[in-house]
């Protein structure tokens, strides 16, 4: 969490940031690239965001409350000075009013109205392309509408063989993989690379997050009777017999569910930051994450051992101190009811920007079936 923003109180402050020229001028525009970190004195970095016109503030997602900008005298230069510690990446935005923008100095976005910072410490993210804001994601060509009797309603599932197709990799969330995360081309290049074998994905979009990915939803008999038979017929080359969950917060507590109530179905588990301060209990908590460590799963857990059948990838951020003992908890207990584990943190918050990495290793190792 960030400190109240430094100001800057010369010219010469911004030029210590790489910025030349006279701020607001049409020379110190040209010239800016934001966000632009410099190392702080007492460790971690000093960063320096802009923004071109109005007042505004900055918003992180689960890193830091919002972060008012500056104006530079009488001129159209706002910005925020704000303290970062080592190795993070972020997803961040700037709001103006009611609506929310990508920044325009910097080339990295996730979708339309977001960018991505990183220290220059934050380990790097091969196979992942840089994207901007304006940029046009693809989509599979394979698109299949499933219309569930089990859960109601109708979606789009996207399905993209990769490598010639192989396991089925079902990636929760799946709209924000097609739409924010270029995941499609992140995997072709690892597959391409070596770095894993043939995948099939198929991205799996929530209607309602807390109602599906919750336990006795009915999602998981519905993708075992009628998803994964849908995806079987369509014509792409996948491998349904071996499937790879992959979910992140309420996703990953609900993957890791999977495998205890379905391991027939699920046995490979690509999990990032479940929520598994859960509990059935809890709904309407003051602080949810103030419950026993690992809530419910935590509970079935200690009631189901012998997981020898499971391979399970656990990852979260360091930047998210009060997941980390619900993770904790989760980790120790599937290790000792037998599970194959791997445990990994990412230089991140709650933010898929920060996972990005852990999905393509931690898939990569699910599959990998060597001793």
């Amino acid at each position: 969490m960030p400190s109240v923003p430094e100001r800057i109180h010369t010219e010469n402050g911004f030029a210590g940031f790489g910025l030349p020229g006279t701020p607001g001028t049409d020379e110190f525009w040209r010239a800016a690239r934001t966000p632009a970190p410099v190392p702080a004195v007492d460790g971690g970095w000093t960063t320096l965001f802009l923004w071109r016109g109005s007042p505004a503030h900055l918003g992180f997602e689960s890193w830091s409350e919002p972060v008012p900008l500056r104006r530079w005298r009488d001129t159209d230069c706002w910005y925020a000075v704000v303290p970062m510690p080592e190795r993070l990446r972020v997803t961040y935005q700037f709001m103006v009013d009611d609506a929310a923008y990508a920044d325009p100095f910097n080339p990295v976005g996730a979708g339309i109205d977001r960018s991505i910072a990183a220290t220059p410490d934050a380990p790097a993210q091969p196979h992942w392309p840089v994207v901007g804001a304006e940029d046009v994601l693809p989509v599979p060509g394979t698109r299949l509408r499933w219309n569930s009797a089990r859960l109601g309603g109708r979606r789009t599932v996207g399905v993209h063989p990769v490598g010639g197709g192989g396991p089925v990799v079902l990636l929760l969330d799946g709209d924000d993989w097609l739409y924010l995360h270029p995941a499609m081309a992140a995997f072709d290049s690892a597959v391409a690379g070596g770095a894993m074998p043939p995948v099939t994905l198929v991205f799996l979009p929530a209607k309602d997050r807390a109602a599906e990915f919750g336990a006795g939803s009915g999602l998981w008999e519905a993708v075992r009777d009628e998803l994964l038979p849908l995806v079987s017929e369509s014509g792409v080359s996948a491998d349904v017999d071996r499937l790879v969950v992959v979910g992140q917060s309420l996703g990953g507590m609900s993957a890791l569910n999977a495998a205890l109530e379905f391991p027939e179905l699920v046995s490979r588990v690509a999990c990032q930051s479940g929520s598994f301060w859960w509990a059935p209990d809890a709904k309407e908590p003051a602080d949810p994450l103030d419950g026993p460590p690992g809530g419910a799963v935590a509970a079935r857990l200690r009631e189901r051992p012998g997981l020898t059948g499971l391979r399970v990838a656990f990852d979260a951020g360091e930047h998210e101190p009060r997941m980390l003992p619900h993770c904790e908890r989760v980790e120790a207990l599937a290790k000792e009811a037998g599970a194959t584990v791997r445990v990994s943190r990412s230089a991140s918050g709650h933010d898929r920007a920060g996972w990005r990495h852990a999905l393509l290793r931690d898939v990569a190792w699910a599959l990998d079936e060597s001793p």
